[in-house]
């Protein structure tokens, strides 16, 4: 399964995936029942999630709503550490996941915007590097694994400033690969998709972060908490959720 997943993943070009993947888990599911984890987005139990990745991961992905670890503990994390559930909110989401959409779109209180360059899921097409919206447009942005994707990084990470409302909040997460080194690597020359592979250990990755993302994202403006909030979670929650354990980034725009 981990195989068929994985060289999935490498050849079926990403917006493919989004249009087909939630069929496919859910033919899947039936062999996955049983109660020995959790999805906290759409509340479904299963014996264990689904490999993921292009290196499959174990217990990865929920075969109902296509959560991924990161998702999950995103979820909790908007629930307990957020008011976008119970305040009157406009959230702009990039690049928005299968996983979050309906659930967002069902809130009363939220005005919910997904944009995208390509993705067959949002409803507005967009080029992060220079946005179609006012400044001070949102409350909130959720830019979930993105900007490594994107040529100028920092441009996006200003169009984001730019679209916040003074006070507002964006959580911009992206991915480390151990050993995280000091410092981001990018090379502009590095271009084949195996040299970037090689180099970012994903060939449609453009630079590979480091310990300095927070400082990367102060950079551009925002006061930024690096969250370590899978930490503050009892043991059995996080291993019930499968729960991934990276920090999340939660920047606000100076008001």
């Amino acid at each position: 399964m981990k195989k068929l997943i994985s060289l999935a993943i490498r050849n079926i070009p990403r917006k493919h995936l989004q249009l087909v993947g939630h069929f496919i888990a859910k033919m899947l599911s039936v062999f996955y029942l049983g109660r020995g984890v959790q999805c906290p987005v759409c509340n479904h139990h299963y014996r264990k999630f689904l490999p993921y990745g292009r290196v499959a991961r174990s217990n990865a992905l929920c075969p109902n709503c296509l959560a991924l670890e990161r998702h999950r503990l995103l979820w909790v994390y908007m629930k307990q550490k957020t008011s976008l559930f119970q305040q009157e909110q406009r959230l702009l989401h990039i690049a928005p996941e299968y996983c979050f959409i309906d659930r967002m779109e069902a809130i009363d209180t939220l005005e919910y915007v997904t944009a995208d360059i390509e993705s067959p899921l949002a409803k507005v097409k967009m080029d992060i590097l220079d946005m179609p919206f006012k400044q001070s447009s949102f409350d909130c942005v959720l830019c979930n694994h993105v900007i490594e994707h994107v040529e100028d990084d920092l441009k996006a990470l200003d169009e984001i400033l730019r679209v916040l409302k003074p006070g507002g909040w964006a959580i911009i997460q992206v991915p480390f690969f151990e050993p995280v080194p000091e410092h981001t690597f990018e090379d502009p020359a590095i271009t084949a998709p195996a040299e970037r592979f090689k180099a970012y250990g994903q060939k449609d990755h453009l630079r590979l972060y480091g310990k300095d993302y927070k400082q990367r994202l102060e950079s551009c403006g925002f006061n930024v908490k690096e969250d370590y909030f899978v930490n503050s979670l009892p043991m059995e929650q996080v291993r019930q959720y499968a729960l991934s354990r990276e920090p999340v980034y939660f920047c606000t725009r100076p008001g």
